[in-house]
């Protein structure tokens, strides 16, 4: 009994001397200058100095934050805000007993506020309200076309085959360019750097899980693409000039029974059309891809870049669309087999690792766990979010893009047309978008991003650039070369939608001041580097959204007459 009693009582003593015990604390507080206000955004994030990942602390409403339980040592101690860091420091914690009290006087420019703003903008725009619309229209489409991206692909693949072997015999049709290379403009424009780059900042900011949602986004947009490829001949209509006309702005306008709400969702297209064609998608976010790229590999200043880009852009787009269907025929299928086959020896290398690969993407996209246990938590939204999003920008089904283009083809066939442009989403989701990802899973790049709390924090095309190099020697030459490319090809496809989005508001007039203003603003999108470059991106987001909006919308209003002509003409007959 004695003995028992003496060990309650050391180990009392034991608890009471562990409570005397404690850990240091650092206590802060953020505020903005000059205002002296506290400033609510952004998380703290903090590590010990020899350690890699961060633990991160939000600030509250008087823009306090607290860290608890540390052990002396020095730190680092930054700020995390929308892509920018306002404070960066390295602080020492000299005893167990200290709390260290931290004030830091953060100041935001001009650029760095829009930045957070247009980031905002692209957060609410992509919530899940835009993902219902886009996936809901998407499915609504499979349902009353049969599933026909399952049921008539082989057909489909085969049309393009032969326009590809000069086999196509509506050559002598009315339109401008031949329905294939109606889909190479259009995949000129859809294969571009948001294949690259787009996939890879979905990795990066959404963990290797996103590209699933790219994969379910695009096999439902597959249909989404077959109706604006069918509305997009059924209602063009002929300029003055003799072109045809055709899109989102036409079949909405010409094909949506109330006549106010169709001159109001056709114009509210054009108009958000021009904008994603200037500011977004089309434009800055390519050429500010390939600047980046070309000065990482080969330390190409940003302007050069710039320079060089306005040039061979602006060389082929003053010659209208019948230039950019012959560059495009030429241009798409060269730069797709040289990515490929790059992808290709890549995942061959390490061909060992595919299982794994797979299981990390896939497990990725249902986890509810942040990833890596790096600093910044990405769960299942930030990967649906991520992955359709970019989605979007890769595949563009949605957008509208594919009927402008569809309407230029040689074709009285709107079905037909409908099959060619679906095509278009299979090739750069089912095919590209799965090669980038299996590129960066695969080497294990997906590792030094900023999802992992990799300091280097790779993105954009610097990803995907550092899986090819992992393999290839000069493998970053490669995406150099393909950054270009598929850049390149972008900037000629979105050029003519934009100018068709403005010959619908103001005419042909418009189209020469208009492809002068593209030229320019590619520049200013090339010289945008450094943390600020996320605002071309963030800005194609909104623009996106704005466009998908009206096209989406018009298409559940013609959704019945498509399905209704496809079921004719594919199984009735």
């Amino acid at each position: 009994m004695k003995k028992k009693t003496l060990t309650i009582i050391f180990f009392f003593l034991c608890l009471m001397g562990f409570s005397t015990l404690k850990a240091a604390d650092i206590k802060g507080k953020v505020i903005l200058s000059p205002k002296g206000k506290p400033y609510t955004e952004g998380i703290v994030l903090l590590k010990p100095l020899e350690e890699e990942y961060f633990s991160e602390a939000a600030l509250d409403l008087e823009g306090n934050f607290i860290y608890s339980d540390l052990k002396p040592g020095k730190y680092i101690i930054k700020m995390d805000l929308y892509e920018l860091t306002p404070f960066e420091e390295e602080i020492e914690i000299k005893d167990k007993n200290e709390t260290l009290e931290l004030n830091f006087t953060i100041s935001l420019s001009l650029l760095d506020k829009i930045l957070i703003f247009i980031t905002k903008a692209s957060d609410f725009m992509w919530g899940y309200w835009m993902i219902a619309l886009l996936l809901g229209t998407g499915i609504l489409l499979t349902y009353l076309t049969r599933l026909i991206q399952v049921r008539r692909l082989i057909l489909s693949l085969k049309m393009v085959l032969r326009g590809a072997l000069g086999k196509d015999k509506s050559e002598k049709e009315e339109g401008d360019i031949s329905p294939y290379a109606a889909l190479m403009t259009a995949l000129a424009a859809t294969v571009g750097n948001g294949n690259i780059a787009g996939v890879a900042t979905a990795i990066a900011v959404g963990g290797p899980g996103a590209p699933v949602w790219m994969w379910i986004a695009g096999f439902f947009g597959m249909a989404t693409k077959y109706a604006e490829g069918f509305l997009g001949v059924r209602f063009r209509i002929k300029n003055i000039r003799g072109e045809m006309s055709g899109g989102p702005m036409y079949y909405a306008r010409n094909g949506i029974k109330n006549e106010k709400l169709a001159k109001f969702m056709g114009m509210l297209f054009a108009v958000c059309g021009a904008i994603a064609c200037l500011l977004g998608t089309g434009n800055m976010m390519q050429s500010n891809s390939m600047a980046l790229i070309f000065n990482r590999e080969f330390q190409i200043p940003f302007w050069i870049s710039g320079l060089v880009i306005t040039g061979i852009v602006g060389a082929v787009i003053l010659g209208g669309i019948k230039r950019i269907g012959r560059v495009s025929e030429r241009l798409v299928p060269t730069m797709i087999i040289l990515y490929f086959g790059g992808a290709i020896v890549v995942i061959l290398a390490n061909i060992i690792n595919l299982p794994a690969a797979l299981t990390t993407i896939f497990t990725s996209a249902f986890s509810v766990k942040a990833i890596g246990g790096g600093m910044v938590g990405v769960t299942i939204k930030l990967a649906i979010s991520q992955g359709i999003r970019r989605g979007l920008l890769s595949n563009e089904s949605g957008l509208g893009s594919a009927g402008i283009a569809q309407s230029a083809s040689k074709s009285k066939d709107p079905s037909r047309n409908g099959l060619i442009a679906m095509t278009g989403t299979f090739i750069d989701t089912m095919v590209v978008n799965t090669l980038t990802t299996l590129a960066i899973v695969i080497t294990g790049s997906y590792l030094k991003t900023a999802a992992y709390g990799d300091p280097r924090a790779l993105t954009s095309t610097a990803l995907t650039a550092d899986a090819f190099a992992s393999v290839i020697p000069y493998g970053g030459y490669i995406i150099a070369l393909c950054s270009f490319l598929f850049g390149y090809s972008t900037l000629l496809g979105w050029c003519y939608y934009g100018e068709k989005c403005l010959e619908y508001i103001f005419g042909v007039r418009i189209i020469y001041p208009f492809r002068l203003a593209f030229i320019t603003l590619l520049f200013i999108g090339s010289i945008i580097q450094g943390p600020h470059r996320y605002i071309v991106w963030y800005v194609g987001d909104v623009a996106n959204a704005f466009m998908a909006f009206p096209n989406l919308l018009s298409l559940l209003l013609l959704a019945g007459l498509v399905g209704k002509v496809t079921t004719k003409y594919f199984y009735e007959k």
